[in-house]
Order: structure tokens, then C-alpha cells, then sequence
């Protein structure tokens, strides 16, 4: 999975929507290898296959974008917009946590559970999940100061918007928000892909919402 993000980020142009996201991923999955390795997590065979089977939802849609086929609707509004030169970075990046985070990992831990012969609930499954939100808050640290240091350059009151609404998105609290939606698909039984439809269609509206221009970022 590492190898294919490494491909698709000397494949993009870096001014790429989708490039900004898999910068950001890329970091992440190195981190979490490396945590796994180092022994952090109880249960490692459970975090690394659900970090392979949460990667794979990503890479599918990345292939099928390729490919001319048509993607999850979670992901439609960063793969249509990702030419876009007015919506920063930094947007593409939290519109692709988005759709991975709030629609696909809540459908990784499910899958990951069904293969496992194990549920959300039983540890230390929880107590594990919970252990990347720490991992993953200095990766969040360095995106907002990359950020900053961009915004101070276009002095707007629409890029005092932008920062705010960048400053109110939280990697913990979608990681909070997919661990309920997880638990809600869990239990869903006949219901599943309805939930999972409402949920889809949620992230998308969210995705979109991210997506907005507003103002120009500072030419590289």
C-alpha cells in the first residue's frame, strides 16, 4: 500500500487535489507502519490488516478516478474539483480526511472485525484505535503550520475565513465520529447499506462544503 502511495505521489503533478491528499496519507500510513513495528498497539495482526483494508477503499477509488469509472460519492468532490487552483491545498487534504475518515474507516474497522471473528467492542480493538488519534496529532500539528505560513501571505478577510474553518477541523474528532459510525454499522444488520448510503451521502455534502473556493492561495 506504501508502494502504490509512493507511485501515485511521483505520478501527480503536486498542485493536484488528489497529490495534496496522498502527501498527507502517505505520512500517515509510514507512521502507523512504524508503530506497528515498534510494538505500540496490543493487537498488531488487527491494526495492520485494517490499515491494509482501509488504504485499499482509498486506492480503489484513486484507480477507478483513473480508469474513467465512477468513484464512491465520499470521494467524488475531491477527484472532480482536484484541478481546481483556488481551493487550497490545505482543503483538498482535509476534503480527502474526510471521505477516508468519516465514510471508508468506519467501513474498514466493520470489515476488519467481520475477518477477525471479533466486534468494535471487544478488546483492546477500541483501546488500539484510540492509540492512532495520539500518533496522528503531531501529523495535524505540522499541516496547520504549513498552513499559517502560507496564509499570512494573501492578508484578506476571506483567507481569516479560511483559517478559521481550517482551524475548527479535528483528525480526532472525525476519527470520533467514524468509531460511532462504525458501531452503528455494526449493529445495523439489514439496515447496513442503508446506513451506510445515509452516511455516504453526509460525507459527500461535508466533502463539497470543504471544497469551496474562496479566495486564491499565494502562487508557489
Amino acid at each position: 500500500m506504501i508502494a502504490r502511495m509512493e507511485e501515485i505521489d511521483a505520478e501527480l503533478d503536486p498542485r493536484d487535489g488528489l497529490a495534496c491528499f496522498n502527501r498527507v496519507y502517505l505520512k500517515v500510513t509510514r507512521l502507523v507502519k512504524e508503530h506497528i513495528a515498534e510494538g505500540t498497539f496490543k493487537d498488531p495482526e488487527f491494526l495492520e490488516r485494517m490499515d491494509v483494508l482501509f488504504a485499499g477503499l482509498y486506492l480503489r477509488n484513486v484507480e477507478a478516478a483513473k480508469a474513467g469509472r465512477p468513484v464512491d460519492p465520499p470521494w467524488q468532490p475531491l477527484l472532480e474539483h482536484r484541478a481546481n487552483r483556488v481551493v487550497w491545498p490545505v482543503q483538498f487534504a482535509l476534503a480527502g480526511m474526510n471521505a477516508h475518515i468519516d465514510h471508508d474507516l468506519a467501513v474498514a474497522v466493520v470489515e476488519t472485525c467481520k475477518e477477525r471473528r471479533t466486534t468494535p467492542r471487544t478488546p483492546p480493538v477500541h483501546e488500539d484505535y484510540e492509540k492512532v488519534n495520539d500518533l496522528l496529532a503531531g501529523v495535524e500539528a505540522e499541516i496547520r503550520a504549513e498552513f499559517e505560513l502560507q496564509i499570512v501571505k494573501v492578508a484578506t478577510k476571506p483567507a481569516e475565513d479560511l483559517k478559521h474553518f481550517v482551524s475548527a477541523f479535528s483528525i480526532s474528532s472525525a476519527r470520533e465520529i467514524a468509531w460511532v459510525n462504525a458501531n452503528q454499522l455494526w449493529i445495523a444488520g439489514p439496515l447496513y447499506a442503508s446506513r451506510l448510503a445515509a452516511i455516504s451521502a453526509g460525507v459527500a455534502a461535508t466533502g463539497e462544503m470543504i471544497l469551496t473556493p474562496v479566495v486564491p492561495p499565494p502562487a508557489a
